[in-house]
């Protein structure tokens, strides 16, 4: 265990917890970064040239592939968060000591666990917020050249609320795993595959039963839901924790 790992204090827990996630947060940073420039090329560059097409078609440089690659991939950022809130935030604290050392100077667990969450929420709640006003943008801008439908989960996902409240679903998820589990390796995959489920049915099914097929209520009512289940999620994460330490002795 390093000293790095043993850094929670009571007077500045979150800050310590930025200290130790800094390179996570750094490829966060970056991801959102080359997304956002990756998106403003296809809307400055690609849709004007599949508007006046001169040059010969080339997949890896066509707009529709290009928004559908991107679209595929910040749909599903929520399960990396899900995996690393799991496995680096929880788990992996848990399972070295790190997080008994943190409760051994003054710090309760659930202020412990809420410094973890605190410290991943606010920067992964502003990225995805970010790409999902860009991307909305560009895809709505450049409609005309683009064959894809607001159903298309590649589409539906990213372009609106949902995304962030998958994101948040994906955090609480991975606090619970990483909390029900106390390991790393196992709350990475039970959060992953959670993340990703949720992400599959709310993507490409919850459309398919809304009775009313319109962008906004299947936006609105799909996150409602998925906020619904991240808030269900975070009270087991905390009410297990809290059960956790007093069956070994621990005072919460």
């Amino acid at each position: 265990m390093t000293a790095l790992a043993m850094s929670p204090t009571t007077a500045r827990p979150r800050r310590a917890v930025l200290r130790l996630h800094r390179p996570a947060l750094i490829v966060w940073g970056a991801f959102v970064l080359l997304a956002v420039v990756a998106l403003l090329w296809v809307h400055l560059f690609r849709a004007p040239s599949a508007r006046h097409p001169v040059d010969p078609y080339f997949a890896m440089t066509d707009v529709d592939n290009i928004m559908n690659f991107l679209g595929e991939v910040l749909s599903y950022t929520s399960v990396a968060v899900a995996a690393w809130t799991g496995a680096a935030l929880v788990g992996r604290e848990l399972e070295n000591g790190a997080a008994r050392f943190a409760w051994s100077q003054s710090l309760s667990p659930a202020r412990w666990l809420t410094a973890q969450l605190g410290s991943a929420a606010l920067p992964s709640t502003a990225g995805t917020t970010l790409l999902g006003l860009v991307y909305a943008w560009v895809w709505t801008a450049d409609q005309d050249v683009l064959v894809t439908d607001w159903s298309y989960d590649r589409v539906l996902v990213p372009a609106g609320p949902m995304a962030v409240a998958l994101v948040l679903f994906a955090l609480a998820v991975g606090a619970l795993a990483g909390v029900t589990t106390g390991r790393a390796l196992p709350a990475l995959a039970v959060a992953a595959a959670t993340a990703w489920t949720a992400r599959y049915f709310f993507g490409r099914e919850w459309n398919t039963i809304w009775p009313v097929r319109r962008y906004w209520p299947v936006q609105l009512s799909a996150t409602a839901a998925l906020l619904l289940l991240a808030a269900l999620a975070l009270a087991a994460a905390y009410a297990l924790l809290g059960r956790r330490i007093s069956t070994k002795g621990a005072a919460v």
